[in-house]
Formats: C-alpha cells, sequence, structure tokens
C-alpha cells in the first residue's frame, strides 16, 4: 500500500497534487507543454506511474486541474495587488504587470493551440477561469473612466484589444534581465492605449 502523507487521506491527496504541480510547473516553463508526458511528471515528482494515474488518468485532466488551481491562486493575487492600490490608473498598470509576469513564467499554448489540445469541455473549463480576471479589468477601467481619467470608452470594444496585447508571448520573451524593462514598456504602451499618457514607477509585488 503507498504510504500515506500528511495525517489523512484528504491531506495525501493535496500534498500528491502540489508535488505533481510543482514538477509540471517547472517542466512547462523548461521543456513546454508538448514534451510534457505523465510518466516524466511521475517519475520527476516520486510517484509510481499506478499512483499518478489514480490521480490524473490522462494529460488533460492534469493540465486541466493544474490551471484550476493556479487560477484560483492568481485571482486571489490580482485582486490583493489591484485593492492595494487606491489610484485607478495605477490599478490598471499594476493589472498589466501580474498579467505579464504571469505569462512570463508560465510555457502554455496559446489560446488557439491549447483549444486544438484539449476537447472542447475541457478548455471550456480552463476558459472559464479567464472570467475573474477580465471582470476585475472592467472593473478597473469602469473605476477609471468614472474618476475621468480615462475616456469612456466601450469597455466590450477596450477589453479584448488589452487581454490580446497582453496575451502575446513575444513581450515577455527576452533575456531575464530585460524583462522588467519589457514589462514597464508595455505597461506605458497600454495606458497610452486606453486613452491616457500617465506612467507609473514600477511596484514591487
Amino acid at each position: 500500500m503507498p504510504k500515506i502523507i500528511g495525517g489523512s487521506l484528504e491531506e495525501h491527496r493535496r500534498a500528491v497534487r502540489v508535488r505533481v504541480f510543482e514538477v509540471l510547473r517547472t517542466q512547462l516553463y523548461e521543456r513546454g507543454f508538448d514534451a510534457v508526458t505523465l510518466a516524466g511528471i511521475a517519475a520527476e515528482a516520486g510517484l509510481g506511474r499506478t499512483a499518478m494515474y489514480n490521480h490524473f488518468p490522462d494529460k488533460e485532466s492534469l493540465l486541466v486541474a493544474f490551471v484550476e488551481d493556479e487560477a484560483t491562486s492568481y485571482v486571489e493575487r490580482l485582486r490583493e495587488a489591484v485593492d492595494g492600490v487606491a489610484d485607478p490608473i495605477g490599478k490598471l498598470a499594476m493589472f498589466v504587470r501580474l498579467q505579464l509576469r504571469v505569462l512570463a513564467e508560465y510555457h502554455l499554448p496559446p489560446g488557439a493551440a491549447l483549444a486544438s489540445a484539449l476537447a472542447p469541455a475541457a478548455y471550456r473549463r480552463i476558459s472559464a477561469h479567464a472570467d475573474p480576471i477580465t471582470g476585475q479589468l472592467r472593473t478597473i477601467l469602469a473605476e477609471a473612466a468614472a474618476a475621468g481619467r480615462l475616456p469612456d470608452e466601450d469597455p466590450d470594444i477596450l477589453i479584448p484589444m488589452i487581454t490580446a496585447a497582453l496575451a502575446t508571448r513575444q513581450v515577455v520573451d527576452v533575456p531575464p534581465e530585460q524583462l522588467e524593462q519589457a514589462i514597464e514598456g508595455a505597461v506605458r504602451f497600454v495606458l497610452r492605449a486606453v486613452g491616457t499618457s500617465e506612467t507609473r514607477k514600477r511596484s514591487p509585488i
């Protein structure tokens, strides 16, 4: 019988998921989605194949579970960071920074490629996690417009344009020492694009 990690079966399952997700996160960054295999994840996480398949029957279920876990943590991180900024333009700048830093951390395929790699139901589950993030952006834009800091443009036009710009990997595919400079350039671009020339100093997060 496999050794139980923690004091209960539920703690064991969570500990295994944390271990597997840590390995997957590293492999996504180092190798990319296409090169990831369940056998490779299991070996690096110190799990037998049977134990791995008991938790994640296939690569698709692993990816969906990982994205759901990461998205939940990220949405909370995003809310805390944005709520900690009083100025609405500063909130938008913080939103852009976080989105790009997360993009730099993970090597998931872009939306179209991910859609083709997953079954429709699985892709819809992953896509659903973008809704709270989009909602946060909508709130920021509305707050800035109400304060007279941005033109009162249609958010249904602005939001897809901003999110498309922040999903472009070329922005963050730079040497590590150039990443912050690239992100700050993107912040200035988005602020100008939505109708303000204001910029904000980089805020540690």
